[in-house]
Order: structure tokens, then C-alpha cells, then sequence
């Protein structure tokens, strides 16, 4: 324990060293404050008819009260997370090989299985204060618009749905980091995600996104606002395996990364 221990540590510190872990934050408060400030422009039409472009947008949105609001933010957070989480997986794995520093982490004295599950534990504590950001600053914005229809349920439903969209984001987000170590960089994950964003959308205009794992969170976020049905556990399961086949790629690919 004591080696993997040492490898969570040595990523972790590598991320806290990093710039990109601050613009990450950075970019979370700044998309829900953005999203705030789209309701207050929503509720205020002269403040609308000002902003043009903007103001056009925002007066379309029809989110007037706070369980609106939430499962909109549930909705976002299912999309946001695919590309936020899969940007995470991206940097944490393609920047040892961008960073030509691969070879001195392969050539450690412990086993490489290390690599990747302290790896994908830094990824997931990540991602978790990332959502946890958003969260609450979405929340703060909710508050400054001053939307009606807030209660502690109504807070404490959403916030529940929002953390269930965001793990079954997470979940299904491994196979990037495959992508990631077998492209050797950034931009075979991120081609990856955009692929399999359009592909969700593609599954859900078919009516087969149920089995479509990548669109599950969005489905598991709209059922819970009401405005379609609940995934079916072939679903879940779909999601479920795919994450473990990212998880068990990306080990074999570092398992044997010396040899390719």
C-alpha cells in the first residue's frame, strides 16, 4: 500500500503544481455564473431587449423557478461532464507522453497497474470537486436571480439528481484515457468525445439512446426533470461495462506500453 500511496501522492501533487487544475475550477464557476446570469436576463426583458444577441438567447430559456432551474442544470451537467471529465482523463494520461516523461514513469520501481489506478483516482477527485463547484455556485447564482419556488427539497432533490448525473458521467468516461495512451496525446480523446457526444445525439433522434451508453446520463437527467423515461437497467449496465473496458484497455496498453 505504501507504493500505491506514494503514486496517488505523486499525482496529486502534479495536478495541485498545475495550471490547468486552477483554470479547471476557474472554468466551472465561470459556466454556472454564466448560466445565473442567463435566468436574470431571462426574468428581466428590457435588460434582454439590451443585450441583443444575448438577450435573444436568454429570454428563450423558460426556466422561471428554482425545480426547473435544477433540472436544467441536471440536463448541463450531463454534457458538461462527458467533455469536462473526458478533458481531465485527456491531460492526466496524454500529458506524459506530450510531456516526454512517460518512459521515466514506466521505468519506476513499483507495478504499472500503480500508474493507472492512482491515475484514475486523482481523475475522480477531480472531476468530483469540479461537480461539486458547479454545484454550488450554480446554486449561488440561483439564489441571485432571486427564482421562486426554492425549498429545501426542491434544493436537496436536484442536488441528489445532479450528483447522479455527474457519477454516471463519470463512469462511462474510462475509454478516453485509453485514447489517450494509445493516441500518445490530446487529440485522440478529444476526438473520441466529440464523436461520441454526436453519436448521443444521433441515438436519441433514432429513439435507441437506452442503449447507447454516452447518452445515458443525459436520459437518466431529463427523467428525473420529467421529461422522458427512465433509462432501463440494460442501460446502466451498458454504461457500467464500458467504463470497466476502459479501465482494463488503459492497463493493458501501460502493461505493455514498453513493447509498442
Amino acid at each position: 500500500m505504501v507504493g500505491i500511496g506514494s503514486a496517488i501522492w505523486a499525482e496529486s501533487l502534479k495536478v495541485r503544481k498545475s495550471k490547468m487544475f486552477w483554470l479547471s475550477i476557474l472554468a466551472a464557476v465561470f459556466m454556472a455564473a454564466m448560466l445565473g446570469f442567463m435566468i436574470i436576463i431571462a426574468g428581466n426583458p428590457e435588460l434582454a431587449a439590451k443585450l441583443g444577441l444575448l438577450g435573444s438567447k436568454s429570454s428563450m430559456l423558460k426556466y422561471a423557478d428554482w425545480p426547473a432551474y435544477m433540472g436544467l442544470l441536471c440536463q448541463i451537467m450531463s454534457a458538461l461532464g462527458l467533455i469536462g471529465y473526458g478533458f481531465v482523463i485527456s491531460w492526466m494520461f496524454g500529458r506524459e507522453y506530450s510531456d516526454r516523461t512517460v518512459k521515466d514513469l514506466l521505468a519506476l520501481p513499483f507495478p504499472r497497474s500503480y500508474i493507472v489506478v492512482s491515475k484514475l483516482i486523482v481523475v475522480a477527485v477531480w472531476s468530483t470537486l469540479l461537480s461539486f463547484v458547479l454545484l454550488i455556485t450554480a446554486l449561488l447564482a440561483g439564489l441571485l436571480a432571486g427564482l421562486p419556488g426554492g425549498s429545501y427539497s426542491v434544493v436537496i432533490n436536484g442536488a441528489a439528481t445532479f450528483g447522479m448525473t455527474a457519477l454516471l458521467a463519470l463512469i462511462v468516461s474510462p475509454p478516453v484515457a485509453f485514447f489517450a495512451s494509445y493516441g500518445r496525446g490530446y487529440l485522440p480523446p478529444m476526438g473520441y468525445i466529440i464523436i461520441t457526444i454526436l453519436l448521443g445525439q444521433f441515438s436519441i433522434a433514432l429513439g435507441v439512446a437506452q442503449y447507447f451508453p454516452w447518452a445515458v446520463p443525459g436520459l437518466y437527467s431529463m427523467a428525473a426533470s420529467g421529461d422522458g423515461q427512465q433509462p432501463g437497467s440494460i442501460s446502466y449496465v451498458l454504461l457500467v461495462l464500458v467504463g470497466i473496458a476502459g479501465i482494463i484497455l488503459t492497463y493493458a496498453w501501460w502493461r505493455y506500453a514498453d513493447q509498442h
